[in-house]
């Protein structure tokens, strides 16, 4: 084939793609409700497949002991469902009078954090205008980046309650994929090609190494940083500290955002008490992120996931943009996904360029 009927072919392939996204776009009104049915169905289905995905490498360990498979999905489900359900049935209470103290005193607290925020634009007239317009700046920032989580976080609350049918499915589903884990496997290989067996091994093997680490990691650091953050607000007498904590513990997910989205309602909420309490605040938080950064997380998670600084943030301003509080959430593992993709892609390119 010559070079121009190879130019032809790709042409025609993008002309056809461009009117394939047209049409696709222009057909929303009719797609998006059935996918937004589809996607609402198939979530529970999502969210138990990743937890029988952390819990699988648990029950195989066990196994690899000598338990028998039965009583080691029992033990394993049963921790960490009656882990949760003991968890939810004690804090769940409490976190709801936080949560019903916080919305009555919101006013008051918005009230206190102007007043606040006007003393110090008042104490710093006198500074240089390059400095005053940088706090300035500093706290619209602020106010933007509050009424945005505030808003996202509460559609994204309003809709798990709304789901709560759908969602009490979960540990049922989970648990008959994690006791027919081999046989989902072996259904799965049965319907691919030949060919692709050994290439996707190797890609999902790859996926499994680097991000399995990462995601388990990072959500032992999660927990342990919402949980130290909880019990330390609390020990200083801080207002909220279940709410604080679970955003602090929440928002640690998000690479190099998510502390300051964390910490942000934290310092906002203690700046209303008094300048001491917010110091106490920033110090708590400054020492947490320390120890996580430079202890916990090397510890724990390693560097599982092997991308630049630059496409992480990239990644999760794309996703910010494309799906909320979710996409600050997936971003990362998404791209790490696609890259091992790409790698895995240019590798078998390259073995059938040298096979050729």
């Amino acid at each position: 084939m010559d070079i121009k009927m190879k130019w032809f072919y790709r042409l025609a392939f993008l002309l056809l793609l461009f009117i394939v996204l047209f049409v696709f776009f222009k057909l929303q009104p009719f797609w998006h409700p059935v996918l937004t049915t589809v996607l609402k169905a198939l979530f529970p289905f999502a969210v138990a497949a990743f937890i029988a995905y952390l819990l699988y490498p648990l029950i195989r360990y066990l196994q690899k002991n000598g338990l028998p498979k039965a009583l080691s999905v029992l033990i394993i489900y049963l921790l960490f469902f009656g882990g949760a359900g003991v968890a939810i049935y004690k804090g769940l209470p409490a976190l709801l009078d936080q949560l019903k103290e916080l919305s009555a005193n919101a006013p008051y607290v918005m009230e206190q954090y102007e007043n606040w925020v006007s003393a110090v634009e008042r104490n710093t007239k006198t500074w240089p205008d390059g400095f005053k317009e940088e706090i300035d700046q500093g706290f619209a920032a602020v106010n933007e980046t509050v009424e945005r989580l505030a808003e996202k976080t509460l559609s994204f609350f309003f809709w798990i309650v709304d789901s709560f049918i759908i969602l009490t499915l979960i540990p049922f589903i989970a648990f008959f994929m994690i006791k027919d884990m081999e046989v989902i496997q072996k259904a799965f290989w049965s319907v691919v090609p030949e060919k692709w067996k050994d290439p996707l091994r190797d890609f999902f093997a790859e996926v499994d190494r680097s991000l399995g680490g990462y995601i388990r990691g990072q959500l032992i650091v999660c927990t342990l940083i919402g949980g130290l953050s909880s019990l330390l607000f609390w020990w200083i007498k801080m207002k909220y500290p279940l709410i604080l904590g679970l955003i602090v513990g929440v928002t640690n997910v998000i690479p190099y955002f998510g502390p300051i989205i964390g910490a942000v309602p934290a310092v906002v909420i203690a700046a209303t008490v008094s300048f001491r309490m917010a110091v106490y605040v920033v110090l708590i938080l400054f020492i947490l992120q320390f120890l996580e950064g430079n202890i916990i997380s090397p510890y724990v998670v390693g560097k599982s996931v092997d991308l630049h600084p630059l496409f992480i943030i990239l990644s999760i301003l794309i996703g910010e943009e494309a799906g909320g509080v979710l996409g600050l959430v997936l971003a990362v593992p998404i791209v790490a996904i696609l890259k091992t993709a790409l790698l895995e892609l240019r590798r078998q390119m390259k073995g059938k360029e040298r096979a050729g």
